[in-house]
């Protein structure tokens, strides 16, 4: 048996991940309400990702694996989302710089047989990048740049802010915005290819 594979997602870099393993994909984009009262970054990611997942999996007729994501920045505990403005993503970057933070990911896999019977697996990866420390300038030149200006954190670790990136302790996928190890091993577990989407 083979499970049609649903990214829940329009982000160009969550296509590249899925494509760049092999994986053939199809993309469905959820336009689920994305608020939460959630503040706890792990546990906020999780349930968004399973809000999009759900979202896309009510529509499509199994065989099918749907796969949610949302990633968030953190640092000091408190989540840094999209900047709102050119301060506020100086505000951000100048706070980043010069100090580690945590990017989550939470991911959800609704898992729908052919007999509309589904299994939910949702966790969060979380990875630390250190950040070198920056001048006024350099900051000024990469805001001028507009590369985090709707980005969580206000930056791309893929992009031109790589070269101000000190350290990774974790995927680096995931901070990109899709853990696809993860992915690939807890569908394996449960004897699915991520790869192909086939049955074990």
């Amino acid at each position: 048996m083979k499970y049609r594979i649903v990214l829940a997602s329009g982000s160009p870099r969550r296509k590249e991940i899925l494509a760049g393993v092999g994986a053939s994909y199809d993309v469905i984009v959820s336009d689920c309400d994305e608020t939460t009262t959630l503040t706890e970054p792990a546990e906020l990611v999780k349930e968004l990702s399973r809000k999009k997942a759900e979202a896309v999996g009510k529509d499509v007729n199994g065989p099918v694996i749907v796969i949610g994501a949302d990633t968030v920045v953190a640092y000091n505990g408190s989540i840094l989302g999209k900047p709102k403005d050119r301060a506020d993503a100086k505000r951000m970057i100048s706070m980043l710089a010069n100090n580690t933070h945590q990017v989550y990911t939470g991911v959800s896999l609704i898992i729908k047989e052919e007999n509309g019977i589904c299994e939910v697996i949702s966790f969060a990866e979380c990875s630390e990048v250190e950040v070198a420390s920056m001048t006024e300038r350099q900051i000024e030149e990469y805001l001028n740049t507009g590369e985090g200006d709707d980005k969580a954190g206000s930056y791309a670790v893929q992009g031109i802010f790589a070269t101000h990136i000190k350290g990774i302790k974790g995927d680096y996928f995931n901070i990109v915005g899709l853990p696809v190890a993860a992915i690939y091993q807890k569908l394996y577990e449960i004897g699915i290819d991520l790869k192909t989407g086939e049955k074990l």
